[in-house]
């Protein structure tokens, strides 16, 4: 009965561990991995942009999806950092969340 109920009790532990394997976003280990190289092709892609204030936009990869943030002095800029992050491999969406600075166009 002791050797069945160390045998429950490993496959548990074995159990536990498998599940431990995701982050608290829910992502895997693998998961994060390609998130963080999406991440860091679209930054790349955006600061080696001829428009040199793409370089200031905030990027986060979550399953895939990438999440633009800032702001930028036109629309047209808003509109190019978007077509460029879908450019990236291993993009599903991208989620445009910069914000045109008015105040400049004034």
């Amino acid at each position: 009965m002791r050797h069945v109920l160390q045998c429950l009790v490993v496959a548990m532990v074995v159990g536990v561990l498998a599940t431990g394997c995701q982050t608290m976003t829910g992502e895997t280990a693998g998961q994060n991995v390609t998130d963080t190289g999406i991440t860091t092709a679209v930054k790349s892609k955006l600061a080696g942009d001829r428009m040199g204030t793409l370089g200031r936009v905030s990027v986060k990869t979550v399953r895939e999806t990438v999440y633009l943030t800032g702001v930028v002095p036109t629309a047209a800029e808003k509109a190019r950092a978007e077509r460029l992050a879908k450019e990236v491999d291993g993009v599903k969406k991208v989620q445009n969340n910069l914000q045109v600075d008015t105040s400049q166009n004034r």
